[in-house]
């Protein structure tokens, strides 16, 4: 599933994901504020800024994808046991 801000409440947008057999959530514009995406907005803002907190994801150096790739598993990896310790 995809969620989306009135930012991207235009065709172009909505045409491509549903090609591929992937629902779309954006928000219409002109409707008013509430539509409950702001939710699911910050739960993906906050894990991107976790993962920034990796100077070496922040700015990729790196020209092949496959390390970059395994530097966002391991920070990923890192931030889970962080937040499973936590808990216990």
């Amino acid at each position: 599933m995809l969620f989306a801000d009135r930012g991207h409440d235009h065709d172009k947008y909505r045409r491509p994901p549903w090609e591929r057999g992937i629902r779309s959530v954006i928000a219409e514009r002109g409707q008013p504020h509430g539509s409950g995406l702001g939710t699911f907005r910050r739960i993906v803002e906050r894990t991107i800024s976790w993962l920034h907190g990796f100077r070496r994801l922040r700015i990729r150096r790196e020209r092949r994808g496959d390390i970059h790739e395994a530097f966002l598993g391991l920070a990923t990896c890192l931030i889970t046991h962080h937040h499973v310790q936590r808990l216990c």
